[in-house]
């Protein structure tokens, strides 16, 4: 009897981006291996592009309240029982067309991993963005070359929440934590490093993208700075971050930013990361530190 194939998600969270969730379609349709399912989890019809056609089978979409973490779970509640592997890519993640190809095989041939991300063709998030067309450009000259030998680069503690992959059996009911609100920085880490017990995490060059890093939408400068000092504080009363980790974060990203307030990026909003850290400070000696804090930000 012939087993049968495996069945993939892909998980896109968006909010306010609909011409993003339009262009992550568009490169979805691309792949070589298509999709099983894609889950689009928005906040409401205005976070979908109206031209798309979502009327067929293998598309579904989920609404409720906004937040990195809510719309993922809504997602994983969504496919329970119809997936054996999920990804999730971000909505400004454009896979090469051999992605989903790649981490289906990968899973196939190492029973013992529980979570992969791939490898960045090139990330957008650390300057002003790639626009979409240039990064088309590049994943389509990245698939013009010869394909790797798929390999584990590195074991990892948590995975890169742009493009990671699970098995659907080593998620089981684990979900994101919705303490962690709106872009909820470090939720990648927290949810990979709570399956962990489960198979090994790593880093592989089976599947490749780019990571445009599109600006619009993104939380406000003075909440993400209020994140960078809450969170990594907060993962590690939980037990999934490591107190070294925590405090790197913290330092490198506390440098960064006043560092850079004198001449700040234009994409970047400096002033407002750097007054959200001394808040964050400040509760934390008064006693009110909590990432869920920023729902009043």
């Amino acid at each position: 009897m012939e087993q049968a194939r495996p069945r993939l998600a892909v998980v896109i969270a968006s909010l306010g981006r609909p011409e993003t969730v339009r262009e992550a379609l568009d490169a979805l349709a691309g792949q070589s291996r298509p999709a099983d399912t894609i889950v689009l989890s928005v906040t409401g019809p205005q976070d979908l592009p109206g031209e798309a056609d979502l009327s067929g089978e293998h598309i579904r979409v989920v609404e409720g309240e906004k937040g990195l973490c809510n719309q993922r779970n809504r997602a994983l509640d969504a496919l329970a029982g119809d997936a054996d592997y999920i990804v999730f890519f971000d909505d400004d993640y454009v896979p090469s067309r051999y992605a989903l190809e790649g981490i289906e095989a990968f899973f196939e041939a190492h029973p013992e991993i529980a979570g992969i991300t791939g490898h960045l063709i090139a990330d957008g998030i650390k300057g002003p963005g790639i626009g979409y067309k240039e990064a088309c450009q590049r994943v389509r000259a990245y698939d013009e070359c010869p394909r790797p030998e798929p390999v584990i680069l590195e074991k990892l503690e948590g995975l890169y929440g742009c493009n990671m992959a699970y098995r659907a059996s080593a998620i089981g009911e684990t979900r994101f934590d919705e303490t962690l609100p709106y872009y909820a920085w470090l939720e990648d880490v927290d949810f990979a490093n709570r399956i962990m017990a489960r198979g090994d995490l790593v880093r592989t060059n089976a599947f490749a993208g780019i990571h445009c890093g599109v600006k619009s939408a993104r939380s406000p400068g003075v909440r993400l700075g209020y994140s960078q000092v809450a969170n990594p504080l907060y993962l590690v009363e939980k037990g999934t971050l490591r107190r070294a980790t925590a405090l790197r974060l913290i330092s490198r990203n506390l440098l960064a930013n006043h560092a850079k307030t004198l001449r700040p990026e234009p994409w970047v909003d400096r002033w407002g990361r750097t007054k959200g850290n001394w808040l964050a400070f400040r509760h934390l000696l008064s006693g009110k530190l909590s990432p869920e804090y920023i729902r009043h930000l």
